[in-house]
Protein backbone atom coordinates (compact mmCIF):
# COMPACT_ATOMS: atom_id res chain seq x y z
CA UNK A 1 0.00 0.00 0.00
CA UNK A 2 1.37 3.32 -0.89
CA UNK A 3 1.06 6.41 1.08
CA UNK A 4 3.32 8.58 3.75
CA UNK A 5 5.03 7.25 6.58
CA UNK A 6 2.75 8.17 8.94
CA UNK A 7 -0.40 6.77 7.46
CA UNK A 8 1.51 3.59 7.56
CA UNK A 9 2.48 4.01 11.20
CA UNK A 10 -1.53 4.99 11.99
CA UNK A 11 -2.45 2.13 10.15
CA UNK A 12 -0.23 -0.45 12.19
CA UNK A 13 -0.99 1.43 15.56
CA UNK A 14 -4.83 0.90 14.74
CA UNK A 15 -4.75 -2.54 14.20
CA UNK A 16 -2.08 -4.13 16.70
CA UNK A 17 1.11 -3.42 18.19
CA UNK A 18 1.73 -7.00 19.88
CA UNK A 19 4.91 -6.33 20.94
CA UNK A 20 4.40 -2.90 22.50
CA UNK A 21 4.49 -2.83 26.36
CA UNK A 22 1.03 -1.62 28.09
CA UNK A 23 3.12 1.32 29.34
CA UNK A 24 6.18 2.00 27.74
CA UNK A 25 7.34 4.96 29.35
CA UNK A 26 7.54 3.68 32.54
CA UNK A 27 9.25 0.47 31.19
CA UNK A 28 11.76 2.19 28.53
CA UNK A 29 14.41 2.60 31.68
CA UNK A 30 13.99 -0.69 32.77
CA UNK A 31 14.17 -2.56 29.82
CA UNK A 32 17.07 -1.51 28.39
CA UNK A 33 18.93 -2.30 31.64
CA UNK A 34 21.01 -5.70 31.86
CA UNK A 35 20.49 -5.65 35.42
CA UNK A 36 17.02 -6.61 34.89
CA UNK A 37 17.60 -9.84 32.47
CA UNK A 38 14.90 -12.12 33.95
CA UNK A 39 12.49 -9.90 35.40
CA UNK A 40 9.14 -8.72 33.80
CA UNK A 41 8.22 -5.37 33.42
CA UNK A 42 11.40 -4.49 35.55
CA UNK A 43 10.45 -5.69 38.79
CA UNK A 44 11.96 -8.61 40.87
CA UNK A 45 10.30 -11.85 40.36
CA UNK A 46 13.42 -14.53 40.42
CA UNK A 47 16.73 -14.48 41.39
CA UNK A 48 19.62 -14.72 38.92
CA UNK A 49 19.50 -17.39 36.83
CA UNK A 50 21.76 -19.74 34.67
CA UNK A 51 22.74 -18.43 31.20
CA UNK A 52 21.00 -21.17 29.16
CA UNK A 53 17.88 -20.52 31.73
CA UNK A 54 18.29 -16.54 30.64
CA UNK A 55 18.91 -17.15 27.02
CA UNK A 56 15.33 -18.64 26.78
CA UNK A 57 13.75 -16.52 28.64
CA UNK A 58 15.23 -13.84 26.86
CA UNK A 59 14.41 -14.93 23.30
CA UNK A 60 10.81 -16.35 24.50
CA UNK A 61 9.27 -13.42 25.70
CA UNK A 62 8.68 -9.96 24.59
CA UNK A 63 8.57 -8.81 28.45
CA UNK A 64 12.66 -9.54 28.65
CA UNK A 65 14.82 -7.12 28.23
CA UNK A 66 18.04 -8.64 26.26
CA UNK A 67 20.55 -5.81 27.96
CA UNK A 68 24.03 -5.00 27.27
CA UNK A 69 25.30 -5.17 30.71
CA UNK A 70 24.25 -9.22 31.98
CA UNK A 71 26.96 -11.07 34.05
CA UNK A 72 27.04 -13.80 30.92
CA UNK A 73 29.36 -13.01 28.42
CA UNK A 74 27.24 -14.78 25.90
CA UNK A 75 23.89 -12.98 26.66
CA UNK A 76 26.22 -9.76 26.30
CA UNK A 77 27.51 -10.77 23.10
CA UNK A 78 24.01 -12.05 21.45
CA UNK A 79 22.01 -9.17 23.22
CA UNK A 80 21.58 -7.06 19.98
CA UNK A 81 20.60 -9.80 17.85
CA UNK A 82 18.25 -11.49 19.98
CA UNK A 83 16.82 -8.08 20.68
CA UNK A 84 16.15 -7.33 16.49
CA UNK A 85 15.40 -11.13 16.28
CA UNK A 86 12.38 -11.19 19.05
CA UNK A 87 11.00 -7.26 18.17
CA UNK A 88 10.62 -9.09 14.86
CA UNK A 89 9.19 -12.09 15.57
CA UNK A 90 6.56 -10.87 17.71
CA UNK A 91 5.93 -8.00 14.54
CA UNK A 92 2.93 -9.95 12.99
CA UNK A 93 0.41 -12.91 14.87
CA UNK A 94 1.25 -14.60 11.31
CA UNK A 95 4.77 -14.87 11.96
CA UNK A 96 4.79 -18.10 13.54
CA UNK A 97 4.50 -19.85 9.93
CA UNK A 98 8.07 -18.79 9.75
CA UNK A 99 8.96 -22.26 10.46
CA UNK A 100 7.82 -23.10 6.87
CA UNK A 101 9.90 -21.11 5.60
CA UNK A 102 13.68 -23.51 5.71
CA UNK A 103 10.94 -26.78 5.53
CA UNK A 104 10.22 -25.18 2.09
CA UNK A 105 13.94 -24.35 1.30
CA UNK A 106 14.97 -27.53 2.01
CA UNK A 107 11.92 -29.05 0.38
CA UNK A 108 12.96 -27.31 -3.31
CA UNK A 109 16.54 -27.91 -2.60
CA UNK A 110 16.51 -31.57 -1.84
CA UNK A 111 13.32 -32.65 -4.82
CA UNK A 112 10.47 -33.36 -2.84
CA UNK A 113 6.93 -34.13 -3.63
CA UNK A 114 6.09 -30.69 -6.21
CA UNK A 115 2.56 -30.66 -4.66
CA UNK A 116 4.37 -30.92 -0.69
CA UNK A 117 7.36 -28.34 -2.06
CA UNK A 118 4.10 -25.74 -3.42
CA UNK A 119 2.33 -26.16 0.10
CA UNK A 120 4.90 -25.56 2.27
CA UNK A 121 6.50 -22.26 0.06
CA UNK A 122 2.66 -20.94 0.07
CA UNK A 123 2.39 -20.81 3.53
CA UNK A 124 6.60 -19.71 3.86
CA UNK A 125 5.21 -16.89 1.87
CA UNK A 126 2.65 -15.46 4.28
CA UNK A 127 5.26 -14.48 7.43
CA UNK A 128 7.75 -13.43 5.19
CA UNK A 129 5.38 -10.74 3.67
CA UNK A 130 4.91 -9.55 6.69
CA UNK A 131 8.21 -9.49 8.29
CA UNK A 132 9.55 -7.44 4.77
CA UNK A 133 6.57 -4.73 5.67
CA UNK A 134 7.72 -4.61 9.41
CA UNK A 135 11.34 -4.16 8.13
CA UNK A 136 10.29 -1.75 5.42
CA UNK A 137 8.75 0.40 7.77
CA UNK A 138 11.59 0.41 10.30
CA UNK A 139 13.80 1.75 8.00
CA UNK A 140 11.18 4.46 6.68
CA UNK A 141 10.80 6.09 9.89
CA UNK A 142 14.39 6.29 10.05
CA UNK A 143 14.87 7.81 6.53
CA UNK A 144 12.59 10.82 6.29
CA UNK A 145 9.30 11.13 4.69
CA UNK A 146 10.48 11.23 0.98
CA UNK A 147 12.74 8.58 0.93
CA UNK A 148 10.66 6.88 3.28
CA UNK A 149 7.87 7.07 0.49
CA UNK A 150 9.61 5.83 -2.02
CA UNK A 151 10.58 2.65 -0.04
CA UNK A 152 7.18 2.00 0.50
CA UNK A 153 6.28 2.30 -2.92
CA UNK A 154 9.07 0.36 -3.85
CA UNK A 155 8.15 -2.66 -1.01
CA UNK A 156 5.09 -2.15 -0.49
CA UNK A 157 3.76 -5.10 -2.96
CA UNK A 158 7.33 -6.81 -2.79
CA UNK A 159 5.96 -10.27 -2.45
CA UNK A 160 3.79 -9.93 -5.64
CA UNK A 161 6.72 -8.52 -7.74
CA UNK A 162 9.42 -11.11 -6.50
CA UNK A 163 7.31 -13.75 -7.24
CA UNK A 164 6.51 -12.29 -10.36
CA UNK A 165 9.89 -11.43 -11.44
CA UNK A 166 11.01 -15.15 -11.06
CA UNK A 167 7.58 -16.24 -13.24
CA UNK A 168 8.64 -13.99 -15.85
CA UNK A 169 12.51 -15.04 -15.73
CA UNK A 170 11.20 -18.81 -16.18
CA UNK A 171 8.93 -17.68 -19.04
CA UNK A 172 5.68 -18.56 -17.12
CA UNK A 173 4.45 -15.54 -18.58
CA UNK A 174 0.38 -15.94 -18.25
CA UNK A 175 1.32 -17.08 -14.32
CA UNK A 176 2.82 -13.21 -14.73
CA UNK A 177 -0.56 -11.52 -16.08
CA UNK A 178 -2.80 -13.93 -13.95
CA UNK A 179 -1.37 -13.39 -11.18
CA UNK A 180 -1.13 -9.59 -11.00
CA UNK A 181 -4.92 -9.32 -12.52
CA UNK A 182 -5.49 -11.43 -9.57
CA UNK A 183 -3.93 -9.13 -6.72
CA UNK A 184 -5.93 -6.41 -8.13
CA UNK A 185 -8.95 -8.08 -8.02
CA UNK A 186 -8.17 -9.57 -4.47
CA UNK A 187 -7.74 -5.95 -3.05
CA UNK A 188 -10.42 -4.64 -4.91
CA UNK A 189 -13.46 -7.30 -4.13
CA UNK A 190 -11.80 -9.68 -1.41
CA UNK A 191 -10.37 -7.48 1.18
CA UNK A 192 -12.63 -4.48 0.16
CA UNK A 193 -15.82 -6.68 0.54
CA UNK A 194 -14.32 -8.09 3.86
CA UNK A 195 -14.18 -4.53 5.41
CA UNK A 196 -17.37 -3.54 4.51
CA UNK A 197 -18.73 -6.73 5.73
CA UNK A 198 -16.75 -7.16 9.29
CA UNK A 199 -16.59 -3.12 9.61
CA UNK A 200 -20.81 -3.23 8.70
CA UNK A 201 -21.94 -5.96 10.83
CA UNK A 202 -19.99 -5.35 14.30
CA UNK A 203 -21.26 -0.95 13.82
CA UNK A 204 -24.41 -2.35 13.14
CA UNK A 205 -24.63 -4.27 16.30
CA UNK A 206 -22.53 -1.67 18.29
CA UNK A 207 -24.27 0.96 17.15
CA UNK A 208 -21.14 3.05 16.83
CA UNK A 209 -20.97 4.29 13.31
CA UNK A 210 -22.87 7.05 12.70
CA UNK A 211 -25.79 6.24 11.02
CA UNK A 212 -25.13 2.53 11.23
CA UNK A 213 -23.27 2.95 8.01
CA UNK A 214 -19.42 3.67 8.09
CA UNK A 215 -18.12 6.59 6.22
CA UNK A 216 -14.74 7.74 4.73
CA UNK A 217 -13.27 10.55 2.33
CA UNK A 218 -15.44 10.25 -0.81
CA UNK A 219 -12.83 12.43 -2.58
CA UNK A 220 -10.12 10.11 -2.37
CA UNK A 221 -12.38 7.16 -2.78
CA UNK A 222 -13.59 9.06 -6.33
CA UNK A 223 -9.83 10.16 -7.53
CA UNK A 224 -8.69 6.05 -6.48
CA UNK A 225 -11.84 4.85 -8.56
CA UNK A 226 -10.81 7.03 -11.68
CA UNK A 227 -7.19 5.98 -11.64
CA UNK A 228 -8.58 2.35 -11.69
CA UNK A 229 -10.85 2.68 -14.64
CA UNK A 230 -8.02 3.96 -16.65
CA UNK A 231 -6.16 1.01 -15.64
CA UNK A 232 -8.90 -0.73 -16.70
CA UNK A 233 -8.44 0.81 -20.10
CA UNK A 234 -4.94 -0.03 -20.58
CA UNK A 235 -6.01 -3.57 -20.64
CA UNK A 236 -9.43 -3.22 -23.24
CA UNK A 237 -7.47 -1.28 -25.74
CA UNK A 238 -4.50 -3.81 -26.02
CA UNK A 239 -7.36 -6.66 -25.87
CA UNK A 240 -9.25 -4.84 -28.92
CA UNK A 241 -6.91 -4.16 -30.89
CA UNK A 242 -5.82 -7.64 -31.17
CA UNK A 243 -9.35 -8.74 -31.93
CA UNK A 244 -9.48 -6.07 -34.55
CA UNK A 245 -6.67 -6.96 -36.32
CA UNK A 246 -7.54 -10.48 -36.42
CA UNK A 247 -4.03 -12.22 -37.24
CA UNK A 248 -1.59 -13.64 -35.30
CA UNK A 249 1.15 -12.93 -37.52
CA UNK A 250 4.69 -11.31 -36.23
CA UNK A 251 3.73 -8.14 -37.03
CA UNK A 252 0.59 -7.76 -35.25
CA UNK A 253 2.43 -9.30 -32.15
CA UNK A 254 4.83 -6.58 -32.69
CA UNK A 255 2.41 -3.80 -32.61
CA UNK A 256 1.13 -5.02 -29.75
CA UNK A 257 4.32 -5.29 -27.93
CA UNK A 258 5.19 -1.55 -28.71
CA UNK A 259 1.34 -0.70 -27.62
CA UNK A 260 2.22 -2.44 -24.42
CA UNK A 261 5.87 -0.92 -23.66
CA UNK A 262 4.47 2.51 -24.71
CA UNK A 263 1.38 2.26 -22.27
CA UNK A 264 3.70 0.81 -19.09
CA UNK A 265 5.94 4.17 -19.60
CA UNK A 266 2.80 6.40 -19.69
CA UNK A 267 1.68 4.25 -16.07
CA UNK A 268 4.62 4.72 -14.51
CA UNK A 269 4.76 8.60 -15.50
CA UNK A 270 0.72 8.38 -14.19
CA UNK A 271 1.77 7.03 -11.25
CA UNK A 272 4.72 9.39 -10.44
CA UNK A 273 1.81 12.35 -10.80
CA UNK A 274 -0.63 10.06 -8.18
CA UNK A 275 2.06 10.18 -6.03
CA UNK A 276 2.75 14.11 -6.09
CA UNK A 277 -0.68 14.61 -5.93
CA UNK A 278 -1.74 12.74 -2.98
CA UNK A 279 1.25 13.47 -0.94
CA UNK A 280 2.39 17.15 -1.94
CA UNK A 281 0.02 19.22 -3.66
CA UNK A 282 -2.91 17.93 -3.05
CA UNK A 283 -2.54 16.01 0.27
CA UNK A 284 -5.22 18.02 1.79
CA UNK A 285 -7.98 16.60 0.06
CA UNK A 286 -6.74 13.12 1.36
CA UNK A 287 -7.37 14.09 4.81
CA UNK A 288 -10.41 13.41 6.46
CA UNK A 289 -11.27 14.71 9.98
CA UNK A 290 -10.36 11.00 11.34
CA UNK A 291 -7.47 9.98 9.53
CA UNK A 292 -5.97 13.60 10.43
CA UNK A 293 -6.51 13.15 14.16
CA UNK A 294 -5.17 9.36 13.70
CA UNK A 295 -1.79 10.16 12.21
CA UNK A 296 -1.77 13.68 14.76
CA UNK A 297 -1.75 10.60 17.47
CA UNK A 298 0.83 8.99 16.51
CA UNK A 299 3.23 12.24 15.47
CA UNK A 300 2.45 13.29 19.24
CA UNK A 301 4.28 10.06 20.34
CA UNK A 302 7.88 9.80 20.45
CA UNK A 303 9.63 9.71 17.45
CA UNK A 304 11.25 5.86 17.77
CA UNK A 305 11.66 2.60 15.62
CA UNK A 306 11.34 -0.62 17.45
CA UNK A 307 14.74 -1.85 15.77
CA UNK A 308 17.90 -0.09 14.97
CA UNK A 309 18.05 1.10 10.99
CA UNK A 310 21.20 -1.47 10.40
CA UNK A 311 19.34 -4.14 11.63
CA UNK A 312 16.15 -3.40 9.91
CA UNK A 313 18.61 -3.03 6.85
CA UNK A 314 20.23 -6.90 7.42
CA UNK A 315 16.10 -8.07 8.39
CA UNK A 316 14.92 -6.67 4.68
CA UNK A 317 17.87 -7.73 2.69
CA UNK A 318 17.84 -10.99 4.30
CA UNK A 319 14.19 -11.64 3.96
CA UNK A 320 13.77 -10.26 0.31
CA UNK A 321 16.80 -13.17 -0.42
CA UNK A 322 14.11 -15.90 1.74
CA UNK A 323 10.85 -14.77 -0.24
CA UNK A 324 13.40 -15.05 -4.00
CA UNK A 325 13.61 -18.33 -3.03
CA UNK A 326 11.07 -19.61 -1.72
CA UNK A 327 9.49 -18.14 -5.15
CA UNK A 328 11.81 -20.33 -7.36
CA UNK A 329 10.45 -23.17 -5.41
CA UNK A 330 7.49 -22.15 -5.40
CA UNK A 331 7.13 -21.02 -9.57
CA UNK A 332 8.92 -24.34 -10.25
CA UNK A 333 6.13 -26.53 -8.76
CA UNK A 334 3.64 -24.87 -10.54
CA UNK A 335 3.54 -27.49 -12.87
CA UNK A 336 3.98 -30.36 -11.06
CA UNK A 337 0.25 -28.77 -9.29
CA UNK A 338 -1.69 -28.36 -12.56
CA UNK A 339 -0.91 -32.27 -13.39
CA UNK A 340 -1.48 -33.49 -10.28
CA UNK A 341 -4.99 -31.48 -9.03
CA UNK A 342 -6.01 -30.57 -12.51
CA UNK A 343 -6.68 -26.86 -11.80
CA UNK A 344 -5.20 -24.23 -14.64
CA UNK A 345 -1.90 -22.16 -14.13
CA UNK A 346 -4.61 -18.82 -14.67
CA UNK A 347 -6.45 -20.46 -10.90
CA UNK A 348 -2.91 -20.50 -9.21
CA UNK A 349 -2.01 -17.00 -10.18
CA UNK A 350 -5.35 -15.39 -9.98
CA UNK A 351 -6.62 -16.92 -7.11
CA UNK A 352 -4.08 -18.97 -5.01
CA UNK A 353 -0.86 -16.56 -5.36
CA UNK A 354 -2.62 -13.00 -4.86
CA UNK A 355 -3.21 -14.60 -0.98
CA UNK A 356 0.10 -15.13 0.09
CA UNK A 357 1.68 -11.49 -1.09
CA UNK A 358 -0.14 -9.39 1.29
CA UNK A 359 -2.18 -12.03 4.01
CA UNK A 360 -0.86 -10.01 6.80
CA UNK A 361 -1.88 -6.46 5.47
CA UNK A 362 -5.30 -7.59 4.02
CA UNK A 363 -6.29 -9.27 7.77
CA UNK A 364 -4.86 -5.49 9.63
CA UNK A 365 -7.41 -3.53 6.67
CA UNK A 366 -10.48 -5.51 8.22
CA UNK A 367 -8.87 -4.93 12.12
CA UNK A 368 -9.14 -1.01 11.26
CA UNK A 369 -12.28 -1.51 9.47
CA UNK A 370 -14.09 -3.52 12.69
CA UNK A 371 -12.63 -0.19 14.58
CA UNK A 372 -14.40 1.91 12.11
CA UNK A 373 -11.09 3.85 10.89
CA UNK A 374 -12.17 3.33 6.83
CA UNK A 375 -9.89 5.85 5.41
CA UNK A 376 -7.28 3.42 6.78
CA UNK A 377 -8.59 0.07 5.24
CA UNK A 378 -9.72 1.96 1.82
CA UNK A 379 -6.20 2.97 1.63
CA UNK A 380 -4.67 -0.69 2.02
CA UNK A 381 -7.38 -2.39 -0.34
CA UNK A 382 -7.98 0.26 -3.26
CA UNK A 383 -4.46 2.11 -2.59
CA UNK A 384 -2.93 -1.52 -3.08
CA UNK A 385 -4.57 -1.95 -6.42
CA UNK A 386 -3.80 1.19 -7.30
CA UNK A 387 -0.15 0.32 -6.66
CA UNK A 388 -0.23 -2.90 -8.90
CA UNK A 389 -2.10 -2.02 -11.82
CA UNK A 390 0.52 1.75 -11.92
CA UNK A 391 3.47 0.67 -11.13
CA UNK A 392 3.89 -3.17 -10.52
CA UNK A 393 2.31 -4.27 -13.90
CA UNK A 394 4.59 -1.88 -16.36
CA UNK A 395 7.43 -2.49 -14.38
CA UNK A 396 6.88 -6.23 -14.75
CA UNK A 397 6.25 -5.02 -18.68
CA UNK A 398 9.05 -2.76 -18.82
CA UNK A 399 11.49 -5.82 -17.08
CA UNK A 400 10.70 -8.28 -19.60
CA UNK A 401 11.35 -6.05 -22.42
CA UNK A 402 14.91 -5.67 -20.90
CA UNK A 403 15.40 -9.48 -20.43
CA UNK A 404 13.47 -10.28 -23.80
CA UNK A 405 10.62 -12.14 -22.46
CA UNK A 406 7.71 -10.65 -24.57
CA UNK A 407 5.50 -9.50 -21.74
CA UNK A 408 2.20 -7.51 -22.93
CA UNK A 409 -0.63 -5.51 -21.61
CA UNK A 410 -3.07 -7.91 -24.08
CA UNK A 411 -4.41 -9.97 -21.40
CA UNK A 412 -7.45 -12.51 -22.70
CA UNK A 413 -10.75 -10.78 -23.09
CA UNK A 414 -12.22 -13.05 -20.43
CA UNK A 415 -10.13 -11.84 -17.99
CA UNK A 416 -10.12 -8.03 -19.66
CA UNK A 417 -14.27 -8.10 -19.20
CA UNK A 418 -13.67 -9.17 -15.84
CA UNK A 419 -11.77 -6.60 -14.64
CA UNK A 420 -13.56 -3.76 -16.27
CA UNK A 421 -16.89 -5.16 -14.55
CA UNK A 422 -14.98 -5.10 -11.34
CA UNK A 423 -13.85 -1.63 -11.40
CA UNK A 424 -17.54 -0.49 -12.38
CA UNK A 425 -18.81 -3.07 -9.47
CA UNK A 426 -16.11 -1.45 -6.68
CA UNK A 427 -16.79 2.29 -8.78
CA UNK A 428 -20.64 2.52 -7.85
CA UNK A 429 -20.01 0.95 -4.36
CA UNK A 430 -17.52 3.39 -3.05
CA UNK A 431 -19.00 6.78 -4.82
CA UNK A 432 -20.87 7.80 -2.09
CA UNK A 433 -18.79 7.60 0.67
CA UNK A 434 -20.34 5.00 2.51
CA UNK A 435 -20.43 1.87 3.39
CA UNK A 436 -22.39 -1.47 5.04
CA UNK A 437 -22.24 -5.01 5.15
CA UNK A 438 -24.81 -5.22 1.98
CA UNK A 439 -22.42 -3.42 -0.16
CA UNK A 440 -19.54 -5.94 1.56
CA UNK A 441 -21.38 -9.02 0.73
CA UNK A 442 -22.16 -7.93 -2.52
CA UNK A 443 -18.13 -7.18 -3.38
CA UNK A 444 -17.65 -11.03 -1.95
CA UNK A 445 -20.33 -12.68 -3.47
CA UNK A 446 -18.60 -11.23 -6.88
CA UNK A 447 -15.32 -12.09 -6.10
CA UNK A 448 -16.43 -15.61 -6.04
CA UNK A 449 -18.17 -15.98 -9.05
CA UNK A 450 -15.35 -14.67 -10.68
CA UNK A 451 -12.87 -17.24 -8.50
CA UNK A 452 -15.81 -20.35 -9.87
CA UNK A 453 -15.00 -18.68 -13.38
CA UNK A 454 -11.22 -18.85 -13.88
CA UNK A 455 -12.33 -22.51 -12.09
CA UNK A 456 -13.90 -23.74 -15.27
CA UNK A 457 -11.52 -21.65 -17.20
CA UNK A 458 -8.57 -23.66 -19.25
CA UNK A 459 -5.62 -22.24 -20.01
CA UNK A 460 -6.06 -22.42 -23.44
CA UNK A 461 -8.85 -20.00 -23.67
CA UNK A 462 -7.00 -17.33 -25.68
CA UNK A 463 -6.55 -19.62 -28.98
CA UNK A 464 -7.12 -18.92 -31.74
CA UNK A 465 -9.83 -21.36 -32.37
CA UNK A 466 -11.79 -21.03 -28.94
CA UNK A 467 -14.24 -24.22 -30.61
CA UNK A 468 -11.60 -26.65 -29.34
CA UNK A 469 -11.10 -25.16 -25.51
CA UNK A 470 -13.10 -27.22 -22.92
CA UNK A 471 -13.73 -26.68 -19.19
CA UNK A 472 -10.68 -27.27 -17.14
CA UNK A 473 -10.23 -31.14 -16.25
CA UNK A 474 -10.60 -30.41 -12.21
CA UNK A 475 -14.20 -28.57 -13.58
CA UNK A 476 -15.15 -32.19 -15.65
CA UNK A 477 -14.13 -34.16 -12.41
CA UNK A 478 -16.24 -31.90 -10.24
CA UNK A 479 -18.98 -32.63 -12.72
CA UNK A 480 -18.28 -36.46 -13.74
CA UNK A 481 -17.45 -36.26 -16.94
Amino acid sequence: MVGSIHFRRALRKAATDPYRPADSRNQSVAMSSGENIGLVNGQPKYPRKGVWRQFCEVLGSKNYSAGNDSDSNIIRALAPTILATKITLYSNYVNFLLVFVPLGIVGGFLGWNPSLVFFLNFLAVVPLAAVLSFATEEISLKVGETLGGLLNATFGNAVELIVSIVALKNGELRIVQSSMLGSILSNMLLVLGCCFLAGGIHNRRTGTAVGIEQSFNSTVASTMSSLLAVAAATLIIPATLYAALASSSENTQNGIQLLSHGTAIILLVLYVLYLTFQLSTHSALFDTEALVQEIEDVENEPEETHIRTWPAIIVLVIVTIAVAICAEYLVDSIDAIVATVHISKTFIGLILLPIVGNAAEHATAIVVAVRDKMDLAMGVAIGSSLQIALLVTPSLVILGWIIGQPLSLRFETFETMVFFLSVLVVTYVIQDGKSNYLEGAMLLGLYLIIALAFLVYPDDAGNFFPETSEISSFARSLIGR
